[in-house]
């Protein structure tokens, strides 16, 4: 009986074990992607059409690196005020994780912003960019890639930049904010 009794106990500890209270990053997404306060956008990286760039060789490696954006943004109004304040608390408790290493913190006209990401310093795996304004609501925007370079991904902004994109499929996310 002790025997049975004890195997119990370490399957009941092992799964609470298992079981993490603090939601990762990708639950998030997932589990607000279908909230009607939410917008929900997943951006190919083919969305910037520098595919036939004039592009110098660490442009290109950076841009392959890229795989795509997934971007989560509340849009905050009267009728919402109590759910944007517990759903910001919650992006903050999922990124104060020790996991996310922070790059900086701006302070822009938008609001407040914070860019954190996994990886190492030389091989990048995910960018996180957290935007958010008390009168607006916030965007959560997760750049996703492999390997990435930080220098490199300078670079590539700045070929971005000269290029002919105008921010084209990125319309809802504009439209969400203004006003």
């Amino acid at each position: 009986m002790k025997t049975i009794k004890s195997s119990l106990y370490m399957v009941v500890l092992m799964a609470l074990a298992a079981c993490s209270s603090t939601q990762s990053l990708q639950e998030y997404y997932v589990d607000n992607s279908e909230n009607p306060n939410f917008l929900s956008l997943d951006v190919p990286t083919s969305i910037l059409n520098l595919d036939d760039a004039d592009l110098t060789e660490s442009q290109r490696e950076a841009l392959h690196s890229l795989r795509k954006l997934n971007i989560l943004a509340f849009k905050k109004n009267a009728s919402n005020a109590a759910a944007y304040k517990t759903e910001k608390s919650n992006v903050n408790a999922i990124l104060n994780n020790r996991k996310f290493t922070e790059l900086m913190k701006m302070n822009t006209s938008f609001g407040k912003a914070t860019v954190k990401y996994l990886g190492t310093e030389d091989a990048i795996d995910e960018v996180i960019i957290f935007g958010n304004s008390d009168d607006k609501g916030f965007a959560l925007i997760r750049v996703l890639g492999k390997k990435m370079n930080p220098a490199h991904m300078i670079e590539l902004l700045q070929a971005i930049q000269k290029s002919d994109y105008k921010g084209e499929g990125l319309k809802e996310i504009g439209e969400l904010f203004k006003g």
